[in-house]
């Protein structure tokens, strides 16, 4: 079975062997359970964002790195199709990864969709400036517990190396583009 048709379980399962690794080891490092690592490994869950970041840094990956593994080809893609997007969410949080195909990007950008009652869930947390534009909806930014609604039209840019997260608790889809700076994703 090629690397390519993985699911994202079994890949990071095999980015952790390669690298000599026991689960209870990238437990440790990464600050998950043991329990945590298995399930993820198993593909019996789809890890968060936040949770995905934290094994990735154990293995020496960003988010663009481990999806960009999937998608390798000779030349950078000029033109990006919509099914061609990576998507990196999960629990009602969409987030499609424009990328060409190269992991020496500078700037990551994402099309975000929040179902209602959706969130990124734990705070994130990583180096860098995201700014972003709410083009439907109404969001909850949380910044170092200060929250911040926003809606439709409206903008936001933050140290992301302050925790954050998004909360959509109304009743209708939100949707955000963002860039972020640099690439850890």
């Amino acid at each position: 079975m090629s690397e390519v048709s993985l699911a994202p379980g079994r890949r990071l399962s095999e980015i952790r062997q390669q690298l000599g690794m026991s689960q209870r080891k990238a437990a440790e490092l990464s600050g998950l359970t043991h329990s945590a690592i298995s399930t993820i490994e198993q593909d019996k869950v789809s890890p968060a964002v936040s949770t995905l970041q934290k094994l990735l840094r154990v293995y020496g990956l960003s988010l663009s790195e481990f999806f960009a593994e999937e998608h390798k080809s000779n030349e950078p893609r000029i033109v990006i199709n919509a099914a061609d997007l990576i998507e990196i969410g999960s629990r009602g949080v969409s987030m499609r990864m424009v990328h060409n195909g190269t992991p020496n990007h500078t700037v990551a950008m994402l099309l975000e969709t929040y179902q209602p009652g959706s969130t990124t869930g734990d705070k994130i947390k990583h180096q860098g400036e995201e700014v972003g534009t709410l083009l439907e909806g109404e969001i909850i930014l949380t910044v170092n517990g200060q929250s911040y609604p926003l809606r439709a039209g409206q903008s936001y840019a933050i140290n992301t190396a302050n925790p954050h997260s998004f909360s959509n608790i109304s009743t209708r889809i939100c949707r955000i583009v963002s860039a972020h700076t640099p690439n850890t994703f």
